[in-house]
């Protein structure tokens, strides 16, 4: 998942280091010498990750990150300090100061790329809760700036799964401060018993585990629905390092070295669950946001009014953050014979079944839309011409292989699509622009027989 990486540090061979691993990796590296350099880069371009040194002349970086902090426009973009200075003390100031996390130098590559990774995830998500935020504001249906009130992190639900006794009641009496309610689970089965009656909102988990692969107890996690969402922060060795970059990849949050310092510990569980709680506030506003004024009745999408706004967003921000857009206009073929087959009814179980079947078939950050009778739109963030075209046709081929059972018939109703894909392009300025050029690829892929996906090939100006 490359993305914009800004390097801060006054040393230039550090930032020429930084900058060709990162390259390596095909990220989009920006530098700046010193802080006033990196807070007026941020300012006039968001980055997607700062990757940030604390020794710098001047502004430090701990001043840095807190001057990022306290900015409404940045307060969520993730941060990582880089740094020589390895003390408990120093890390905690960092974390406390707002930063994501702390890396000491020289930088292993290895705990460098699966940090900036996880990272990146995250911001994808919370941008994208953001945007619905913002999306729902411009309808009057939620207060600007609802979900940026302060959250507090007392009173916490832990799940710890450690099945060393000794490191479980050492763990269990750090986790105890903030008034915190702390289950503790020795293995899977039990953790697994606690997470399916109880709303934890952090889980933390040893990765030496005597009966438990814990890296695949992480991926399980990620796996569930009703874990998906919580914070995984994992605990292990100095020289476990590879293993717990590792858990990063499979969907953990964070890792913290033993032996546990208390007030590392204190702070980076205060860090998760703020982030959890200000995610499910979010989450939450926007739910009750929704209105029949935005949701299509009959399939639960959201509908021409709500894309129009949406998109129009999404369209500003993939020009400010230079990322692709993609954009998918459905129909489904020979609709009005099923009405007038079957009635109106029928059309709309077969309708919903549309519906679900798209849905099912995208990412969480896709939006699915019903513009019109039978016709679907679906908008695809931070994504390319060729994965867009890769998804169409898995769409195409989902609806295909559904099937509408009906009283009134002896066999199932089969249903089809045509499919038009655009993406965004520099000279767009309004979303008919972009529907517009969809639309007629629809027509192409129509006029070619249907149930096919054909892609916008007319030229830029």
């Amino acid at each position: 998942m490359p993305g914009r990486v800004l390097v801060v540090d006054d040393v230039l061979p550090n930032i020429k280091l930084l900058e060709a691993k990162l390259m390596s990796e095909y990220f989009d590296v920006r530098t700046a010498s010193n802080g006033p350099e990196a807070l007026e880069i941020i300012q006039s371009e968001v980055p997607d990750i700062v990757l940030l040194d604390v020794m710098m002349p001047g502004i430090d970086g701990f001043e840095v990150c807190k001057r990022i902090r306290s900015n409404p426009a940045t307060v969520h973009l993730p941060v990582v300090m880089v740094t020589a200075l390895s003390d408990p003390s120093d890390r905690v100031r960092g974390l406390e100061a707002g930063a994501d996390d702390f890396l000491t130098k020289p930088v292993d590559d290895t705990a460098l790329f699966a940090r900036v990774r996880s990272l990146l995830r995250l911001k994808v998500m919370m941008d994208e809760w953001l945007l619905r935020e913002k999306t729902s504001a411009h309808f009057g249906v939620l207060e600007p700036g609802a979900g940026a009130q302060a959250v507090g992190y007392e009173s916490g639900r832990i799940l710890l799964i450690e099945d060393n006794p000794i490191d479980a009641a050492n763990t269990r009496n750090i986790l105890n401060r903030d008034d915190n309610r702390v289950y503790v689970a020795a293995d899977a089965a039990q953790a697994r018993e606690i997470v399916a009656s109880t709303d934890v909102e952090l889980i933390v988990c040893s990765l030496n585990l005597e009966t438990e692969d814990a890296l695949r107890l992480v991926s399980q996690f990620r796996a569930s629905e009703r874990t998906r969402q919580v914070p995984v922060l994992m605990t292990g060795e100095v020289d476990q390092l590879d293993k717990l970059a590792k858990s990063l990849d499979l969907g953990a949050n964070d890792y913290i070295m033993k032996p546990l310092d208390k007030n590392e510990l204190t702070a980076r569980t205060r860090t998760q669950i703020r982030r959890r709680r200000f995610q499910d506030r979010l989450r939450d506003n926007y739910e009750r946001s929704l209105s029949m004024a935005l949701i299509d009745s009959l399939t639960g999408l959201y509908n021409r009014r709500y894309l129009e706004t949406y998109l129009k967003s999404l369209m500003d921000s993939a020009v400010e953050r230079r990322k692709p857009l993609a954009l998918l206009v459905l129909d489904i073929d020979h609709f009005k014979a099923v009405n007038d087959t079957h009635g109106h009814l029928v059309g709309d179980h077969v309708l919903k079944a549309v519906a679900d079947a798209l849905t099912n078939s995208l990412r969480s950050v896709d939006m699915v839309a019903r513009i019109g009778g039978e016709e679907f739109v679906v908008v695809m963030p931070d994504t390319s011409e060729e994965f867009a075209e890769a998804v169409a046709e898995r769409l195409r081929k989902r609806v295909a292989d559904t099937v509408v059972e009906i009283e009134t018939a002896d066999e199932p109703i089969s249903v089809k699509i045509s499919i038009g894909l655009t993406m965004r392009r520099d000279e767009d300025r309004t979303v008919e622009d972009m529907i517009g050029r969809a639309d007629k690829a629809l027509y192409g892929a129509k006029s070619a027989g249907r149930n096919r996906v054909v892609a916008d090939i007319s030229q830029s100006d």
